[in-house]
């Protein structure tokens, strides 16, 4: 059984997804300043990521998402995007919501995100 990504892991996926949505090249310097993180762990966790078969990368180029981590990205997106929309139709402040969605995208269980997700489509 495949083993399911960590925090990190999922943001790293994540960021590499909306750089790509922005047009951008997923590079290492724009993954580094995106995740506040040293061009080193880029390279650490790229590795990390290629070994799992989540990214792909050509010798000193780009980084490419692989279907499997596209739809890992894709995921930790989505419950981006949704815990942010309902932290804030709660009345937590813009700031604290971004903040708050970071943490609580890797953490809360399917059921309760579906659960969410029909609340906030209601």
């Amino acid at each position: 059984m495949e083993k399911k990504p960590t925090k990190a892991q999922e943001d790293f996926l994540e960021a590499l997804l909306m750089l790509e949505k922005d047009g951008l090249p997923l590079e290492t310097t724009r993954v580094a300043k995106m995740l506040d993180i040293s061009k080193p762990a880029v390279h650490q966790m790229g590795h990390e990521l290629i070994d799992r078969g989540w990214i792909s990368r050509v010798d000193y180029g780009d980084m490419s998402l692989t279907p499997d981590g596209r739809v890992i990205a894709e995921k930790t997106l989505e419950r981006h995007h949704v815990l942010k929309r309902f932290l804030l139709q709660i009345g937590v402040s813009e700031e604290t919501a971004e903040s708050d969605c970071c943490l609580m995208e890797h953490s809360v269980s399917d059921e309760t995100f579906e659960a969410i997700k029909r609340m906030l489509h209601d």
